[in-house]
This record gives C-alpha cells, sequence and structure tokens, in this order.
C-alpha cells in the first residue's frame, strides 16, 4: 500500500473537506426554506388566492373533508385550496393545522378526482375522504 494512503493525518483532512461540503449544502437549503418558505412555493404571500365567487353554502350540498399530509404552512395550505377552486361547482377551505381541507361542491366528485387534484400538486398526499352525511346517491361527476 502507498505511504499516501497510510497517512492518517490525510484522511483527516479528507474527511474534514468533506464534511465542510456537506454543511455547506445544509446551509444553502435552509437559507432557500427561509426565503421561499418550507413547501418552495415562494412563502412571500405572491401566489395570488383563487376566489370563489358563491359563497352561498346553501348552493353546495356535498361536502367532503380531505385529511392531507405534507401541509406545514400557509402556502402549502393556499396552493391546495387554488387546486381546489379552480374546480368549477367547488368551494375549499383549508386548516394547516387540522391538516385538513373542507371542500363543498356543487355537484359531487369522485373521490378520485379529489385525490388527484390534491396529489397532482406534488407534495401533499390525501390520507382519507370523509363525506358528511348529507351526501346525496346521484351520478359521480369526472
Amino acid at each position: 500500500m502507498p505511504d499516501f494512503l497510510q497517512n492518517t493525518g490525510l484522511w483527516y483532512a479528507l474527511f474534514a473537506v468533506v464534511l465542510v461540503v456537506f454543511a455547506i449544502f445544509v446551509i444553502r437549503s435552509y437559507m432557500k426554506k427561509l426565503a421561499r418558505g418550507c413547501c418552495g412555493s415562494g412563502g412571500d404571500g405572491t401566489e395570488q388566492k383563487v376566489k370563489v365567487r358563491d359563497r352561498d353554502k346553501s348552493h353546495y350540498p356535498y361536502i367532503a373533508k380531505l385529511v392531507i399530509d405534507g401541509m406545514v404552512c400557509g402556502s402549502c395550505a393556499r396552493r391546495i385550496e387554488n387546486a381546489l377552486n379552480k374546480i368549477d361547482g367547488v368551494w375549499a377551505s383549508v386548516d394547516v393545522s387540522a391538516k385538513q381541507a373542507t371542500v363543498r361542491m356543487k355537484h359531487p366528485l369522485s373521490d378520485q378526482m379529489l385525490r388527484d387534484t390534491v396529489n397532482y400538486i406534488g407534495g401533499y398526499t390525501v390520507m382519507r375522504i370523509l363525506w358528511e352525511e348529507n351526501r346525496i346517491a346521484q351520478p359521480v361527476v369526472h
């Protein structure tokens, strides 16, 4: 074995360099999260909220609660709300602390459509969908 490979000082120096490089990457990642928010969506509130025009709850006979994994901040909530509120006839509100979205619908949507809408955003997973008792059996809109 060559002499330079047996030099423990060289190995310590190499280990120190690797450790410093790793620390730099960790610090850079942390700084990006501070600047952009935890989910990388900007975190500065620049994402425009999708406004629902019809806010009369009586017009939304179908209500589902989506239990969502992966939400950690207000930006996460806004992204999920916006994705759901872009669907015609849907009014959604998200509670980050409860990790739930309340989805009011004028027409019933399939569980799969609700899951796909949230999961498509990336970083979020619908764990469970709980329908309120007033769900009426009608054809499901896909």
